[in-house]
């Protein structure tokens, strides 16, 4: 098994996939198993930059929309997910992406929460050169 973190999303009996996982699924079905979306290209849907970050947030902190490409045989609902772009690195509506493992999205200590309450890492988007 490995030790490599997943951007996990869920797949369910109907065959869609959606992200973030749910217990139920678009059409009501239920979950059947995971896709980890962290090998995957998406494309820029939209992004804009956030100037006003919550405490511990990077400013500017430039977030995207992107959709998943999920191969020529998914026919399910687009599987679109929001998240940062790695810092220093523009996109554009239409970029291709792809994930990038974070260990830490925000500043644990400057929150309200305990550091130890929550998770700090995730994916980030990296536009492909």
């Amino acid at each position: 098994m490995s030790d490599d973190p997943v951007f996990e999303a869920a797949e369910y009996a109907s065959g869609a996939v959606s992200y973030p996982p749910h217990p139920v699924g678009p059409e009501g079905t239920e979950r059947v198993g995971t896709v980890d979306l962290s090998d995957r290209e998406a494309t820029v849907i939209t992004w804009t930059e956030s100037t006003a970050t919550p405490p511990g947030v990077r400013q500017p902190n430039t977030l995207a929309i992107v959709e998943f490409e999920m191969g020529d045989d998914y026919d399910g609902p687009p599987v679109r997910a929001l998240g940062q772009v790695v810092e220093g690195e523009g996109v554009e509506i239409g970029d291709a992406v792809t994930p990038t493992y974070a260990e830490e999205l925000r500043e644990p200590g400057a929150g309200i929460r305990e550091p130890a309450s929550q998770d700090w890492d995730g994916f980030r988007f990296e536009p492909v050169e």
